[in-house]
């Protein structure tokens, strides 16, 4: 073998050393980056007309099992939801409290229910107490104050909701470009044949970013190109990069309709399924919607509730004017039967005028207004689209069924003249204006319909039973269908709110477990990847000076061969 043939091998291995140093080197350096994946060198053996010429490195790469690499993408989508999932059931359980804490009482919606029944119970022993009137109107404030504040907190959950969604939208598409620029990197260099595993990990970061906010699918082509859709088949990233587009609503209530999420103007929000997006869509349209509802259905009841009890009862002083809440027009058939007593009293509850008026033979409304008119001290018109009986004498109003009903439902009730609350729903419930402010009383007196009075007679009186009516008639029991996760059931209000405060600790609790179960999983699919690709500093550094004595043998025999060909040069010239 000649000396140039020698040199040539002896070199070649010094360089390959050098290579494969460096790039163990490397591995040690980056051991504990994440997203970093093991570099091996692809070395092979060079030869010429048979003969050897030395080794060289072709290539250094990385080889990623492309099956665990899914395992970890798609973990991170779960994860990603699970995440979301669990924020927004802690948020959501500390807006409503608890029924219990260390002091033994409540925070939530349920006991300010409970308090408002001992109030109303309080007051019924001393029904012509000032002082517990006000603590009962107070209570009920405090009722119907709370649940406006947890229909706002609800809706102001999905306001933060839709806001993270646009911003999980700009992470998404921050990831989807970096997944096109390192494509058009990675297919360059290949054909070029150069090294592309560094750029490779980078993009299987950017994958799992991706696949974080969103799930998606991938496939990697035989020119290293990466091609990523939704999991319906929609394209993020083919020949170019597809941005997912999202403007969030700016202001969000119950009956918000709210864009979707567009892919080149194609709405893909219903192929998003998991990942922070899937996750937020499905709190925003589906789980606080249904809290919301649970809320409503609470207030709802609590309206009718009250409202159907309040109006068998007065004021004392009474009114001068019943104006009606519900809406009726002249022509509108009156559904009627039975008598009601309409009378006028002084201040202090003592008969002006009465006239007991059967409904029985009244068609229409036109002819309830006719028929009120005739009633001494009466005058009663259709106002606005509600009924309005106002007293002409200046006296006050009082009403009582003596066995009349309309639809079912009592007279005052019906038409809604002497409603407690306000509203229809969550965010729209409120204790009357005038009540609230004081100018009107809480009622606590009944109209006497015992008899036939005389004028003079005292047929407006306080009465701790009408009072107590109200307590009883809210913890009877009523139906609430399903919704929102709590199950159909038959229970009275204090007890259906503990169903919506539990309900929300329930889901707490259940997001909690799955987060944790996620992110086990996560964690052993990213653990599997790396057992797989990553980096044993053991290894490497073992395999570092193994190489180093590869390096030193070469560089001995090339310092052989120098020796060797200036001695041969020495014996030429002598």
């Amino acid at each position: 073998m000649s000396f140039a043939a020698i040199r040539s091998i002896a070199t070649s291995a010094l360089m390959a050393s050098q290579v494969r140093m460096q790039v163990a080197s490397t591995n040690i350096a980056n051991a504990d980056v994440a997203g970093y994946t093991k570099k091996t060198t692809v070395q092979i053996a060079t030869a010429s007309t048979g003969a050897g010429t030395g080794t060289v490195v072709t290539a250094v790469t990385s080889e990623v099992d492309k099956y665990l690499l899914a395992d970890v993408v798609s973990a991170a989508s779960a994860l990603g939801a699970a995440d979301v999932t669990d924020a927004k059931a802690d948020a959501l359980q500390a807006l409503f409290g608890s029924t219990t804490s260390s002091s033994g009482t409540g925070t939530s919606i349920a006991d300010t229910i409970t308090s408002l029944q001992t109030a109303l119970t309080s007051l019924a022993g001393t029904a012509e107490s000032g002082t517990l009137n006000s603590l009962a109107v107070s209570s009920l404030d405090a009722v119907a104050s709370e649940l406006r504040e947890l229909s706002a907190g609800v809706q102001g959950l999905r306001a933060d909701a839709d806001s993270q969604i646009a911003d999980a939208v700009d992470v998404a598409n921050t990831a989807l470009d970096t997944i096109a620029a390192l494509n058009e990197q990675i297919v360059a260099a290949k054909a070029l044949g150069q090294s592309t595993a560094d750029l490779e990990d980078t993009r299987n970061n950017a994958l799992e970013t991706l696949g974080g906010v969103l799930d998606v699918s991938y496939i990697v082509k035989a020119n290293g190109e990466m091609r990523v859709s939704t999991t319906s088949g929609t394209a993020l990233v083919d020949s170019a990069v597809h941005h997912l587009s999202y403007t969030p609503a700016a202001v969000v209530t119950d009956d918000t309709v709210f864009a979707g999420i567009t892919v080149s103007g194609k709405d893909v929000s219903s192929e998003i399924g998991s990942g922070a997006i899937g996750a937020l869509l499905e709190q925003r349209d589906d789980v606080l919607p249904g809290v919301q509802s649970a809320l409503d259905a609470l207030a709802g009841q609590l309206i009718d509730t009250l409202n159907a009890a309040y109006n068998t009862g007065s004021s004392l002083p009474p009114p001068t004017t019943l104006t009606g809440t519900t809406a009726v027009a002249g022509a509108d058939p009156l559904n009627a039967t039975g008598t009601l007593r309409v009378a006028t009293t002084d201040s202090d509850g003592n008969i002006v005028s009465h006239a007991d008026l059967d409904l029985s033979g009244i068609a229409t409304m036109d002819d309830l207004v006719t028929a009120l008119n005739g009633i001494d001290g009466i005058s009663a018109s259709i106002a606005s689209g509600t009924l309005v009986i106002t007293s002409t004498d200046g006296n006050g109003i009082a009403i009582a069924d003596i066995d009349s009903s309309v639809d079912s439902a009592g007279f005052s009730d019906y038409f809604g003249l002497n409603d407690l609350l306000v509203g229809s729903d969550a965010g729209s419930i409120r204790v009357r204006s005038d009540i609230l402010a004081g100018t009107t009383a809480f009622a606590t007196a009944t109209l006497d319909t015992s008899g036939t009075p005389d004028v003079g007679d005292a047929v407006l009186n306080h009465s701790g039973t009408f009072v107590q009516s109200l307590e009883t008639a809210m913890a009877a029991d009523s139906s609430y269908a399903a919704t929102g996760g709590i199950r159909a059931s038959s229970t009275d209000l204090a007890g259906y709110a503990a169903l919506i405060v539990s309900d929300a600790a329930s889901k707490a609790s259940s997001a909690a477990t799955a987060l944790e179960t996620k992110q086990s999983t996560y964690d052993t699919a990213s653990d599997a990847l790396t057992s797989s690709t990553g980096v044993n500093v053991d290894e490497e550094s073992a395999r570092l000076s193994e190489l180093e004595q590869y390096y030193s043998a070469a560089a001995q025999l090339l310092d052989t061969l120098n020796a060797m060909f200036d001695a041969l040069l020495s014996a030429a010239r002598s």
